[in-house]
């Protein structure tokens, strides 16, 4: 499919009607559905007590929910002595994929983040994915000299 103009989709800060279409479109390309992680998710990012910066984004194309972005900015935590933003979740539907929705995201994302004192972005990935990864690499992401740890419980 082509992709598609800058003028063609329009970003905008998420809001809490936009649960069931998020939804979807995380059921839509995983095949699970996650009303109740979704519904946590936004109602953090919409807490306007947190006094945190809202960085999460819906793409509309034609007034319909093609895309997000959910993710925040930290100011010193994980022992990181300067303002890192991370993003949690990016979902585009399949049918908008490979149109450029993903990109518009996260190039407003950026712009966002970067007004707040964000210095660097980081994300995690599966590295089996290997169509995020070079969605990411294609837009300069590479490895951290940070490393994700993990232990199994029991």
């Amino acid at each position: 499919m082509a992709k598609l103009g800058a003028e063609d989709v329009e970003i905008r800060v998420m809001r809490g009607s936009d649960l069931g279409p998020v939804t979807e479109i995380d059921y839509r390309v995983f095949g699970q559905r996650r009303p109740d992680y979704y519904e946590r998710k936004i109602s953090e990012v919409l807490d306007e007590e947190s006094g945190r910066l809202v960085t999460s984004l819906v793409a509309e194309v034609g007034g319909k929910v093609a895309g997000f972005v959910m993710g925040s900015v930290y100011l010193g935590e994980f022992g990181i002595p300067e303002s890192i933003a991370y993003i949690d979740t990016i979902g585009v539907d399949p049918d908008f994929q490979r149109q450029g929705v993903a990109g518009y995201l996260l190039d407003e994302f950026k712009t966002t983040v970067d007004k707040a004192g964000a210095t660097k972005v980081h994300t995690l990935v599966n590295w089996a994915d290997t169509d995020l990864l070079g969605f990411f690499a294609n837009r300069g992401f590479g490895a951290s000299n940070t490393l994700n740890l993990k232990l199994d419980l029991p």
